[in-house]
């Protein structure tokens, strides 16, 4: 049985949905967030950050009792946030910007904002979180930032639409999904440099590499008009791809639990959350969840038992930008 809380950001919903692990239960709705396209929880479990694509800012809350910790303006669009494995500071891509915004969570202040490549969306820390590799979908790039100077400290090119990237366990590796070639990239960190491709399925989006090291896993969304149903599953020993698994209407966010025993796929079009069972490779559940579920993250913490559902207030002096704009929207209708 995984222990732990699986948390999504809805982002046609404009809600949070928290799903109990062990029961594949849904336990907790968080309202409140207009357009929140990526969500994530701290290392230790104790906090749950979020964006507003909508308004323009990122937020926090506790992850035990759902109070809002803080609000902090960001750039145009951001589209994913992260949280350094220290848990000291957060950093947001701006998608219309082309920056990221360095963010320090003791404070909730803004920090530094870093110019990476065009259309910056997934991004991830490494293992020791000394770099921060960007995946830049509207380029042919990644961004890898120094995290001692936040300073840009090199590109990698590596092909069409790179839209997120994983580390591998050891921080020896990082994979990226090649949105607009329908294939991953694999760059060796300590040259910087692209190693290795493999094609997969149509429009990937997200990618994860499980704790043990065993799998590479890449949810390939396609389109709205045609949609990706699959998961592509590679062996990291020998970079290829060993079996491809459906999981539902439009794959696009995908987690693993840190004991490497399943993986959490949202399904962008289907409105849902498919279970993925990493021994079997096979779904072992579905578990219906808000509008366009988008981001993911695992909590180590199990959820409360009890079924509760609030809504933040959101201050409105929180610098929140009004809309989006057209090309912000553009990329969101492509499931970005």
């Amino acid at each position: 049985m995984v222990e732990g809380t699986v948390w999504i950001a809805n982002e046609g919903g404009g809600s949070l949905t928290a799903i109990d692990a062990a029961t594949n239960q849904v336990v907790t709705t968080v309202a409140g967030v207009e357009g929140p396209h990526n969500v994530q929880v701290s290392s230790d479990g104790a906090s749950v950050w979020t964006v507003s694509g909508h308004d323009g800012y990122a937020a926090m809350l506790s992850a035990g009792s759902l109070d809002l910790h803080g609000v902090v303006p960001t750039g145009s669009a951001p589209a994913h946030v992260v949280v350094s494995p220290d848990g000291a500071t957060a950093y947001i891509t701006n998608g219309a910007d082309d920056t990221v915004s360095v963010i320090d969570t003791s404070t909730m202040k803004v920090t530094d904002t870093i110019n990476v490549g065009r259309g910056p969306h997934g991004l991830r820390p490494s293992p020791d979180g000394r770099w921060l590799v960007v995946a830049n979908v509207a380029d042919t790039m990644l961004s890898v930032i120094d995290t001692r100077t936040n300073q840009l400290f090199t590109d990698v090119e590596v092909g069409t639409g790179p839209a997120q990237v994983a580390f591998s366990p050891d921080g020896r590796f990082v994979y990226a999904s090649l949105n607009g070639a329908d294939a991953v990239a694999k760059v060796d960190m300590t040259t910087r440099r692209l190693v290795d491709t493999v094609a997969v399925g149509d429009g990937p989006i997200q990618t994860y590499v499980s704790g043990d090291n065993r799998y590479l896993l890449v949810a390939n969304q396609g389109s709205e008009d045609s949609p990706g149903t699959t998961v592509s599953v590679i062996d990291t020993k020998t970079f290829t791809v060993t079996a491809t698994v459906e999981t539902g209407q439009g794959s696009h966010g995908i987690v693993v639990d840190p004991s490497s025993r399943h993986a959490y796929v949202t399904n962008i079009y289907g409105d849902d959350i498919a279970v993925l069972d990493l021994d079997e490779l096979e779904v072992v559940a579905r578990i219906p969840v808000g509008d366009k579920p988008n981001g993911v993250s695992f909590s180590p913490v199990p959820a409360d038992a009890a079924d509760v559902s609030v809504t933040l207030d959101i201050p409105a002096a929180s610098g929140a930008e009004d809309g989006m704009d057209e090309g912000h929207e553009d990329a969101h209708e492509s499931g970005h």
